[in-house]
């Protein structure tokens, strides 16, 4: 009878030792408030009074940075959200080297990102903001790395700017625009203007041909009833006149 008691006893005390660690968890297991092991997932037993077993999930986890108030390298004055993708590397480490490792990197994303945000100039940041998110990536992962902390990436969202600076920054857009344009269009008059000198020099250099293209210009404004057509004479006959005058 005794022995069945005994068996009850160890029976109940195996039951309550169990600890289920799901697949996407660790579990840090202390004996006696000292760490002694991380354990993989499973059913493991942890003895009662003389264990205890904290679980850490090692999932990719997304922190969303508020928007934060940052200052360019060029005084301009600036909004800035961003989001960070990490996960736990080293659950003990995560677990017994900093309290809140979700708090923490937040506070940390909040204030590398003004930080590097203060290093570029705001034409920087608007045309490189891979290269910002790359740079605030490097340093937080840097920072976190003694908390068993790996990031996987970060990706600014937005930055927004004062209203005056948008209209600035839109004014200077419509002149570049206006700028482009103007290159556009003397380049075309160049080329039409080397066109029109070649087309001149070729009449030019063949007898008859101004005469040609004369007949052929009024063969096409005679094709229009509503049009006048006012006849000019060809160069060879004013120069044929010339030649008559000085004999």
């Amino acid at each position: 009878m005794a022995l069945v008691y005994i068996l009850i006893v160890v029976g109940v005390i195996i039951l309550i030792s169990i600890r289920q660690v799901e697949q996407y968890q660790r579990g840090v297991k202390f004996m006696l408030g000292k760490y002694i092991s991380t354990v993989d997932p499973g059913w493991r037993l942890i003895l009662p009074i003389f264990q205890s077993m904290s679980k850490v999930d090692i999932r990719v986890k997304a922190v969303d940075v508020p928007l934060q108030e940052t200052i360019t390298k060029d005084n301009v004055s600036a909004k800035i959200n961003a989001v960070i993708y990490y996960k736990v590397s080293d659950a003990a480490k995560a677990f017994l080297e900093v309290e809140n490792f979700y708090y923490a990197v937040s506070q940390l994303a909040q204030t590398t990102m003004r930080n590097v945000v203060g290093e570029m100039e705001l034409d920087q940041l608007l045309a490189n903001r891979d290269a910002a998110a790359q740079r605030i990536k490097e340093i937080v992962d840097a920072a976190s790395d003694p908390w068993g902390i790996k990031v996987e990436s970060v990706e600014l969202k937005d930055v927004i700017l004062p209203d005056d600076m948008q209209r600035v920054i839109a004014k200077q857009a419509e002149a570049e625009r206006e700028r482009r344009a103007v290159i556009i269009k003397a380049g075309g008059e160049v080329i039409a203007a080397e066109n029109l000198a070649k087309a001149a020099a070729t009449l030019h250099a063949q007898p008859g041909a101004l005469h040609l293209r004369t007949l052929n210009t009024l063969n096409d404004l005679s094709s229009d009833q509503s049009n006048t057509v006012i006849f000019a004479i060809p160069l060879e006959i004013l120069r044929a006149f010339e030649r008559v005058g000085t004999k």
